[in-house]
Parts: structure tokens; C-alpha cells; sequence
């Protein structure tokens, strides 16, 4: 225990949990300890060696993975030969511990001649000192966070430097699959072509670098995966950068910490289950959004445009058109915490330009259509004049565009898939507003008159025939 104590209260490299679980036992006494200098911890040799004058004698302690120690060793702590034989023993004591899910590390000494540098080569022919046992139980509650997003299509993959044998364990415990495994010897062998095939069905990554980490990430964004990435160690940081969207925790390494596009100020999985959640539920409100005012103004453009080409006065004066557009964005402020089809969540969204550019136009032209017919119905049928005129398709244009919110956002019939309350309730006050403004007073000077009952009755029923239509011509989309 002093030697791995003096390993890590000695070593000035990153902090690290495993260092700081070894040192909450108790720090040892140093007073008659002087370092004399430090082999820093790399990913190919996976150990750290601190060199000590301990009582006026050169030692060389290094702690790292268990079989990289053990590599270097050739000694028993009791002088005797490490041979095949104590190997196997030896081994076989690391395999019990890590198929239970511990954490194996091993600790190793020489003692060494006084020079002014210590180099990597300097650890060979050590004396196996022991091993130290971690044992990180998994969080309440992760297994049940794990199955929600697997219901919410995010495939979980567990990319780590540990031991096979505690990846496993630590994976079937949580509920995570373990058929499919690479190590970091069978990505070496493996060409880049043949990892992106590879690495989307693969459950475990295990005793990888940090290179191997950015490759994997890199792979499956090749095959077309939106990819987030959570780390907490230096290790993580190639592959949170090349991650789509990289998490660490409050309490990570200050690089890992830079790196992250969001830092977790709890260590739980569950937030990241609603944030993903949250994410898509936004995602469709800013959809609906999107796809309701680009087809409401560009039926409006045309209507506008081809209406002027024919009659002798303007159609909408500039004024009405400004208020319109703003009494048409009140209810958008209630999109924003509409209520969303869990069918809109339980799958991940992307945007489609195409998708949204053909709803645009062919919801559009269809606003149009019945943009055209009122001004026939106006026109030919009541033969008003231009202020009635303009009255009636503003009366008319507000209430389609507050219609076409309420039918496109959703996939099902719209009668069977609830607002939110402020939506709908935003939507019913405008639409008031919308039959009442020609008739408070003062409204002549916004342009308006009074509608006959007549012309109210034919918006009304336009209206109604814009909402089946819409509601029918949405069945050929899907989003």
C-alpha cells in the first residue's frame, strides 16, 4: 500500500479517480522521501513510474494495467523467479477479479543506480509487488435509463482502455450486450473500410487508446450515425472532438471539460435521457413551426402577386398585410410548448430541406387555391367593392393560416391529437379578433368595413374546406 500511495501522491501527471481513490486511505509520510524523477504515464505502456531516494536508496516504483506490469517483471515480491508457472497463478488471480467486474491494477519496483535521468527503458527486471482492486458499482437505476434509450433508438456502446473481462462484467450488469467485442489488437489489424462495417454492430470496444477511440467515433459517423460521445479522462478528448456532440461531468479533467459541448452537473445517465427527449420535442415544435409559416407566406406571396396582375386596386393594403403577419404569429408562441405524438419522439428527427421545401410549395399553391376561390366567391359572387374585398381575404387568410398550425402538427387526424392549451387558446382569441376587428370601431382607419353575414358565412365555410383539404393532403407526408 506505501508504494502505491508514494506512486500516486508522487506523480505530477493528470489527476485521475483511480490515484484519488488510492490516496483517500491516507496520504503516506513523506518526510524522508525525496523524489528523484518521474517516467510519466503514456497509453502505449499504460503505467507510471515514479523514482524515489527512499532512506538514501534509489527505487524505481511503477503502477499501471496489470499486464503491462507484469510485463516488466521477472521477480516475486519474495526473491524468487517470476517463471511460467507463478505467472499462470498470478494471471489467473487477475482473470477470477475481472470476470467479478474489479478493476485490476499491479505495482512493481527495482531498485535503481543514482543518475540525473530516468528513461522508459529503465523499467525492466522489477520485483512484482501486488495488486490493487477498484470496484466501481454501477448507479441505481442505470439498467432502466439504458432501456428507455434503447426505446428511443440510441444504440449504447461501451468504448473504454480497460480490461475485456471487466468491460464485460460492468456491460452485462447494466444490460448492455456483449456479443459483439473488439479489442484494440483487432482494430489495429483492422483497416478503416472495414471498421465503419464493423463498429455499428459492435457492443463492446475494449482496451483501445485514445486513437482507436476517434477512429471508432469516426466510423460510425461515416455510416451515417449521429454520434455524442461522453468522457471524463485525457484519453477521451480526440474522440470528443470528433464526436457530432461530446458530454463530460462536473468533476472531470479540465481538458476533457473543454472539450465537452455540455458538462453533466450530475453523474447520471437519466439526464441525458430527457435531454434527448427534451432536444426532439423541440425539434418537432420548431418543425411544425417552420412548416406552417413557409407554406402560409408563400401562399400568401402568390396570392398577393398573381391577385395584383388582375385586379384594378391592391388587394391587401400595406398596413393590413403588417398586421396580419403579426396577429398570425401570436398562436407560434404556444408551438413552442406544444404538446408532441410520442411517435415525433420515440425516433430521431433530422432536417430535410427537400421534405420541408416540397411541403412549402405544395402547401402553399394549395393555400392559394382557396386564396383564388375567395376572391372569386368575393368578386363574382358578392360583387364587393375594394374595401369589402380586402376585408373579407384578410377575415379569410388569417383564419387558414391559424388553421394550417392546427392541422400540420401533427401526423394524425388533428382532431385526435390535443394543443397545448396556450396553442389552441391563442389560436381561438386571434381567430376572434380576426371576425371581430372589422366591426369595432375606428376600424376604417386600418381599411376595414363591416361584412355582410353572407360573405362571413362563405369565409367560414372556405375555411372548413381548407382544414379537410389540408387535412387530407398531409397523409402524403411523413416527418
Amino acid at each position: 500500500r506505501r508504494l502505491s500511495t508514494l506512486n500516486s501522491s508522487l506523480q505530477t501527471g493528470l489527476a485521475n479517480p483511480l490515484d484519488q481513490a488510492i490516496l483517500q486511505g491516507g496520504k503516506p509520510d513523506l518526510s524522508a522521501v525525496r523524489k528523484l524523477d518521474e517516467i510519466p504515464y503514456d497509453f502505449i505502456r499504460k503505467r507510471l513510474s515514479v523514482i524515489v531516494d527512499d532512506h538514501g536508496s534509489p527505487l524505481l516504483i511503477t503502477k499501471g494495467a496489470f499486464s503491462q506490469v507484469l510485463a516488466t517483471c521477472t521477480t516475486l515480491p519474495d526473491g524468487k523467479t517470476l517463471d511460467a508457472a507463478s505467472g499462470t497463478r498470478i494471471e489467473e488471480r487477475f482473470t477470477q477479479w475481472a470476470q467479478q467486474g474489479v478493476r485490476v491494477l499491479a505495482v512493481a519496483t527495482r531498485a535503481v543506480p543514482k543518475k540525473d535521468i530516468y528513461v522508459r527503458d529503465d523499467e525492466h527486471d522489477m520485483v512484482f509487488r501486488g495488486f490493487l482492486t477498484f470496484i466501481d458499482q454501477p448507479k441505481k437505476g442505470v439498467t432502466e435509463t439504458l432501456a428507455h434509450l434503447k426505446s428511443l433508438g440510441v444504440s449504447v456502446k461501451l468504448i473504454t482502455g480497460d480490461s475485456g473481462l471487466v468491460a464485460r462484467h460492468v456491460a452485462k450488469s447494466v444490460g448492455l450486450g456483449t456479443d459483439h467485442v473488439l479489442t484494440g489488437k483487432d482494430l489495429e489489424e483492422l483497416r478503416d473500410e472495414g471498421l465503419w462495417r464493423i463498429a455499428e454492430s459492435t457492443d463492446l470496444f475494449v482496451e483501445v487508446d485514445p486513437n482507436q477511440k476517434e477512429r471508432i467515433i469516426r466510423a460510425l459517423k461515416t455510416m451515417g450515425h449521429v454520434v455524442g460521445f461522453m468522457g471524463d479522462g485525457i484519453n477521451d478528448v480526440p474522440a470528443m472532438h470528433a464526436a457530432d456532440t461530446s458530454l463530460s461531468v462536473e468533476h472531470a479533467v479540465d481538458v476533457a471539460r473543454d472539450a465537452a459541448d455540455f458538462i453533466l452537473l450530475k453523474r447520471n445517465l437519466d439526464v441525458i435521457r430527457r435531454g434527448i427527449q427534451e432536444g426532439r420535442h423541440t425539434f418537432a415544435n420548431t418543425l411544425k413551426y417552420i412548416l406552417t409559416t413557409t407554406s402560409a407566406n408563400l401562399g400568401n406571396m402568390l396570392s398577393m402577386a398573381v391577385a395584383s396582375l388582375f385586379l384594378p386596386f391592391l388587394p391587401l393594403l400595406a398596413g393590413q398585410v403588417l398586421l396580419n403577419n403579426f396577429l398570425s404569429d401570436i398562436p407560434a408562441i404556444g408551438l413552442a410548448n406544444d404538446r408532441v405524438d410520442p411517435e415525433l419522439v420515440a425516433r430521431p428527427g433530422r432536417w430535410d430541406m427537400r421534405f420541408i421545401g416540397r411541403f412549402m410549395v405544395e402547401f402553399g399553391l394549395l393555400s392559394s387555391v382557396f386564396d383564388f376561390f375567395t376572391f372569386a366567391v368575393l368578386l363574382w359572387g358578392f360583387r364587393a367593392p375594394p374595401t369589402e374585398f380586402r376585408t373579407g381575404w384578410f377575415v379569410e387568410s388569417l383564419l387558414t393560416e391559424l388553421a394550417i398550425a392546427l392541422v400540420v402538427r401533427t401526423r394524425r387526424p388533428f382532431y385526435r391529437s390535443r394543443p397545448s392549451p396556450l396553442l389552441w387558446q391563442l389560436s381561438v382569441a386571434v381567430g376572434a379578433v380576426a371576425v371581430a376587428l372589422p366591426y369595432v370601431p375606428r376600424a376604417a382607419l386600418l381599411g376595414f368595413v363591416p361584412l355582410p353575414p353572407g360573405i362571413l358565412a362563405a369565409i367560414g365555410v372556405i375555411t372548413a374546406g381548407y382544414v379537410l383539404t389540408t387535412e387530407l393532403a398531409k397523409r402524403r407526408f411523413r416527418w
